[in-house]
């Protein structure tokens, strides 16, 4: 049973991987939200938005 080592450090690079990429994920839905926020402060809506 010598593969523990092994497989502790393979559990533990995915965990902190995948802990990456959730805190990008959350950063980056700020840095989105914050930039939404500011053009429609400044009045530009979506072009999807406009009535037909």
């Amino acid at each position: 049973m010598s593969h523990y080592g092994f497989i502790f450090a393979a559990y533990a690079v995915t965990a902190i991987v995948l802990v990456g990429l959730i805190a990008w994920v959350v950063a980056d839905g700020r840095t989105q939200k914050a930039a939404l926020d500011e053009l429609d402060r400044r009045g530009i809506r979506r072009r999807s938005d406009r009535a037909s």
